[in-house]
């Protein structure tokens, strides 16, 4: 490793032992970066250099321009350093929604040689508690008006001593102090192997983990997905759903734009309503969000004009392609599928809107490899379901965390390749064809039976708004398929829908994969970034 900024050694400290670590490969020359890296200077000053004047983030309430962005982070990162006694390699917990400053703090810790501890706006105090423990987090900047469950917390996080809040009125306010520092700010001249971010994983299984990445990683993410499937230009304008403290929301609504020196709409909270409303008024060219949106959004698309609106990215979970052509039909955007993970830090698999190929997520993008691998970890053949593995530029580096050894093979032939958790079948042209996550693969009366398939087949039933299926165990059977279904407005939730749903199942797939059991909803539980909980489907 190259020589750390680091005071604080904390992360690389924790970081996975050697033989637990993934290979990393950089393969084409985009991610050949110099030894030397602060992933805020490539991604803000540079662009800041070169087109200070152009808009970077726009809101309802105005908009800011790259310079006065940089100008807001320096003036941050003064205040980090010197009142409150931030140290290089020092992590700090950002806790705000999708707005200016949450964007400039995230730069400002970097700028500093800090990492990026960023939580979701939803979490409760012991959730934050659970965090702040795990990655030992010394000082956090804070949006006012989520401060409750941080306060909440402190008691029993001893590690995180200084806070400071944003959009607020007192005198030791973040807003405060910052008027008082100047616009310029050296930053931190720390290594590209540096840890710049942990990002912990959303929850869906319970038990979120800490993902550390290297200041090279996050500038990797901007020159991959974005260059080779989205195609991203300066004169776009991006929008969407997911969080800033989720790398989908790092990359897709903060990050990737300003790689191109394109601009970004945010906005801290969004219904399918008003995502449509945001492109229509913002022009925006990217939308970027989660399945359920864009099945929601496609019945509302004819009242808004969208125009404007060119590639639509969706990732955090399967795409349906039920969804997928609901929404081509009423907006005639073919959606880039993907899929990323928390560990990758974004995209790995995905594609053009022109090579988008029916139930297919996509091909491994440039600069990563996939593969379908067997119990034995041997390669699948083309048409096989196994686990799903790849290695590229980034990689999973779990801060201390035993789960290490189950994501990353460390020995045989595919030693170094990271293991997601999630099955797929990959075709003989390359394409991966989700079926479910390795664990949620339901296995009843000696059949294989991927709950995602069962669930494309419900939501392609016209009462059907939303549906989550998982296994449930049956004394019988071992294992019955269970639905759990959110009709839309005007339909019975009785025996009589449930046995037309069961029969319309039958009809669209092997009749042995129809629910056996099914319960109606009001809600389905989900992460804040729009991920099923199906853990919690599970629960007695």
């Amino acid at each position: 490793m190259s020589r750390t900024a680091h005071i604080d050694t904390f992360a690389r400290d924790n970081l996975p032992p050697r033989e637990l670590l993934p290979e990393f490969r950089f393969d084409v020359p985009e991610v050949r970066y110099p030894e030397r890296m602060n992933c805020a200077a490539e991604l803000l000053d540079r662009m800041a250099a070169k087109a200070g004047d152009r808009i970077v983030i726009r809101t309802s309430d105005g908009q800011c321009t790259y310079s006065q962005l940089m100008a807001q982070a320096n003036r941050i990162a003064h205040v980090l350093v010197e009142e409150m006694g931030l140290v290089p390699g020092n992590r700090v917990l950002l806790r705000g929604p999708n707005n200016p400053m949450m964007a400039a703090c995230w730069f400002a810790v970097v700028k500093a040689g800090g990492i990026v501890v960023a939580s979701m706006p939803l979490l409760r105090a012991k959730e934050l508690t659970e965090i702040v423990t795990k990655a030992e987090v010394s000082h956090a900047l804070c949006d006012r008006r989520l401060d409750a469950d941080l306060k909440a917390a402190l008691p029993a996080c001893p590690t995180l001593n200084t806070v400071r809040y944003w959009y607020d009125d007192a005198a030791d306010s973040l807003d405060a102090l910052c008027a008082k520092r100047p616009a310029g700010f050296s930053n931190v001249d720390t290594a590209g192997a540096d840890v710049a971010l942990i990002a912990f994983t959303s929850g869906t299984t319970g038990q979120p983990k800490g993902t550390m990445h290297f200041h090279r990683d996050v500038v990797a993410m901007c020159d991959l997905f974005p260059r080779s499937c989205l195609r991203t230009r300066a004169d776009d304008i991006f929008c969407g759903t997911p969080p800033l403290a989720f790398t989908f929301g790092l990359g897709g609504m903060l990050a990737f734009p300003m790689r191109y020196g394109a601009s970004t709409v945010l906005v801290e909270r969004l219904t399918p309503e008003a995502l449509l409303e945001t492109i229509q008024k913002f022009r925006a060219t990217v939308c970027f969000t989660a399945p359920t949106f864009y099945r929601q959004m496609a019945g509302l698309a004819k009242s808004y004009d969208l125009g404007s609106l060119e590639r639509c990215v969706s990732a955090g979970e399967a795409l349906p392609d039920a969804t997928r052509q609901l929404f081509k039909s009423a907006t005639g955007i073919e959606i880039i599928d993907g899929i990323g993970s928390t560990e990758m830090i974004h995209i790995f698999i995905s594609h053009t809107p022109e090579r988008a190929r029916r139930g297919a997520t996509g091909y491994a993008i440039p600069g990563y490899e996939a593969t379908v691998l067997d119990e034995k970890g041997r390669r699948c053949a083309p048409g096989v379901v196994g686990r799903l593995a790849v290695r590229g530029a980034t990689g999973c580096r779990y801060l201390a965390d035993e789960r290490q050894k189950d994501y990353v093979i460390s020995a045989g032939e595919m030693r170094g390749w990271n293991v997601t958790g999630d099955a797929y079948s990959m075709d003989a042209d390359g394409y991966f064809f989700y079926q479910s996550r390795t664990d949620d693969m339901i296995i009843s009366a000696g059949y294989n039976i991927a709950g995602p398939e069962v669930e494309g087949a419900l939501l392609a039933h016209p009462a059907v708004a939303e549906c989550g299926v998982v296994g449930v165990p049956d004394q019988e059977r071992g294992q019955i398929v269970k639905a759990f279904v959110v009709l839309k407005a005007g339909h019975a939730r009785d025996a009589a829908m449930a046995k037309a749903l069961q029969d319309h199942v039958k009809n669209s797939i092997a009749p042995f994969k129809y629910p056996r059991a099914i319960e109606f909803l009001d809600a389905l539980p989900r992460t804040e970034t729009g991920k099923l909980q199906r853990f919690k489907l599970r629960l007695p």
